[in-house]
């Protein structure tokens, strides 16, 4: 009977192990292609807006490497884009997950074929494909496609991602590759802020914010220099970033802790979210320190109107400082391979008196709420959820240039990022055009105008605007240009490049035409170039004559035309 049982509990233990070993190996995904894995961006890295939704695959810093599938399923979508992912693949697997290859080259011959008749079908450049679930089955490790710099890349690599395909939430892809890998680096912490709660915190006597100065020794071990005294609710962000073996390249930090005399404050683990929640990243770093410096501070604490799911903290991670003690506050920074990097600071509790909020002149916006303001010439409406804490609106306006469509009306002192939109009206001061699609609310930034938009209505032009800034009235009256690229080479090159450019309100679409029928013309988004392949199915051999139409924002629209000598030949 003992042997029996024996028997019985080693067997139970090589099916457990054997099941571990199986559920280790379903973690694994193939390299998508046949070289080293090296990347240039990981999960969560903090960018514009958002949070990158993937990692980014080192391709050897050249295009045209074979992508290959990193499991089985099927092609569940593909987009073409002069903007974002580019040239993208959506593969769907039997495990419930979705992976995504973006910034493609090109596609296999099938793919590209079921692409480009698409597009002809709908003549447009960038099309959005739901193909049949049986007509694009793949295998792991068969070619899908050659690496790119299509989209909004900064250089050729390949965007990979691992989405939850019910829900479309995006995880990180990096717990699939660790044994591909090598990474013995911690990250580093770069700077800490000391941030006062507005009217309920003082450091060193003041309201505002304050950067702690650190020192590094030789040994590499940080200190923050200099004495910080404080009294009252306080909360803190921190500066850092990520590293990797075998490359230059900086990394997002995957995990943040901050503890108060050995108490839990602040965690963040940044391994899954939802598109819906990335523009909260304009709410888990401090916005203002981003626009103005392009410094990237991680608050350590949770404003009301943050959503993400990937945090936790106690009392939102603000601090009490009540009692004029020393407070240890501790620091720890966690990449997805468990190096870590961990910083000491001191805090003095002293009490002083803490600066009240500035409230004159001032209008209080609640976080929750709907606010509405109004003045001469302006409305501003931001619907209930938009914001992500209380403010204190200033406004004021500039209205010197006698000239101008419209004041220049500064919506708040410091820069504000609104989640969604609000709405803005502004009145013109004077309506001089017939073509009222013409005019724009536009935001300016440093003297640089950055298009709006918008719609007139007797004599308001409304918009929805994604932050608080300096906003006014322009026109765009002058229409796009159009400029060949070399023409002579067109025939030898079997195409036609095109330079398209616009002066403020941008393009919003163009049509190549030869001989009156759609061709289609694909744009390279970042260089403004529309080219033409010359497609044998398509153009016969002659003489031809393109025309090509350039629209902008605002309709005003630029025509080029040419007569093409055997451009199929």
């Amino acid at each position: 009977m003992r042997h029996y049982l024996i028997t019985v509990i080693l067997l139970i233990t090589c099916l457990l192990a054997g099941g571990l070993n199986v559920a280790s190996q379903s973690r694994q995904l193939r390299n998508p292609f046949n070289f080293p894995v090296l990347l240039s961006g990981n999960f969560g890295e903090l960018r514009s807006n958002h949070f990158h939704a993937g990692i980014d695959f080192k391709t050897q810093g050249v295009e045209g490497k074979t992508v290959y599938a990193v499991k089985d399923g099927f092609v569940s979508r593909i987009s073409v884009s002069p903007w974002g992912y580019g040239n993208a693949l959506y593969i769907n697997h039997p495990d419930g997950t979705t992976t995504v290859y973006g910034h493609l080259k090109a596609f296999t011959d099938t793919i590209a074929a079921y692409v480009r008749n698409n597009q002809y079908e709908q003549e447009s450049f960038p099309v959005d494909l739901i193909p049949e679930t049986d007509r694009f089955p793949v295998n792991e490790g068969d070619i899908i496609a050659l690496s790119g710099n299509t989209g909004s890349s900064g250089g050729p690599h390949l965007h990979f991602e691992v989405r939850d395909t019910e829900s479309d939430e995006v995880i990180d892809p990096l717990d699939y590759y660790k044994e591909r890998i090598t990474d013995r680096r911690a990250p580093k912490i770069l700077g800490v802020m000391a941030c006062p709660i507005e009217g309920k915190g003082v450091i060193n006597g003041s309201g505002n914010k304050k950067e702690l100065k650190l020192i590094t020794a030789k040994n590499g071990q940080q200190t923050v220099a200099g004495k910080t005294e404080a009294w009252g609710d306080i909360a803190f962000a921190v500066k850092g970033y990520d590293y990797m073996d075998g490359t230059g390249n900086i990394y997002g930090v995957r995990k943040i802790t901050l503890k108060a005399d050995s108490q839990f404050v602040f965690k963040s683990d940044i391994n899954r979210f939802s598109y819906d929640e990335t523009r909260y990243m304009n709410s888990f770093t401090d916005y203002e320190e981003w626009m103005e410096r392009r410094s990237f501070y991680m608050k350590s604490f949770v404003e009301p109107g943050n959503k993400l799911r990937f945090i936790e903290s106690a009392n939102r991670g603000i601090i009490s400082i009540n009692e004029e003690r020393t407070y240890h506050l501790a620091y720890q920074l966690e990449d997805g391979f468990g190096n870590k990097t961990q910083l000491s600071v001191w805090i003095d509790g002293k009490e002083q008196p803490i600066p009240a909020p500035q409230t004159d002149g001032r209008h209080y916006f609640h976080w929750k709420s709907e606010n509405k303001f109004g003045a001469k010439g302006i409305r501003l409406t931001i619907p209930a959820g938009n914001l992500y804490d209380d403010v204190y609106f200033r406004y004021s306006v500039k209205e010197d240039d006698s000239t101008a469509l419209a004041p220049i009306h500064i919506l708040h002192d410091r820069p504000v990022a609104l989640h969604k939109q609000a709405q803005l009206s502004i009145r013109l001061q004077k309506d001089p055009l017939e073509n009222k699609r013409q005019y724009g609310i536009v935001r300016r930034q440093n003297k640089r105008l950055s298009w709006i938009g918008g719609t007139y209505r007797n004599g308001w032009v409304d918009a929805d605007i994604r932050e608080l800034g300096s906003f006014t009235v322009a026109r765009d009256t002058v229409p796009p240009v159009i400029t060949p690229v070399n023409p002579a080479a067109w025939t030898a090159a079997q195409s036609i490049t095109l330079r398209i450019t616009d002066n403020l309100s941008g393009i919003k679409s163009y049509r190549g035409e030869i001989d009156g029928r759609f061709v289609l013309f694909e744009l390279d988004g970042k260089k403004g170039l529309v080219t033409y392949h010359f497609d044998r199915k398509r153009l016969s051999k002659g003489a031809h004559k393109l025309i090509f139409t350039l629209t902008d924002a605002c309709d005003n629209v630029a025509v080029y035309s040419k007569e093409l000598k055997e451009p199929g030949s």
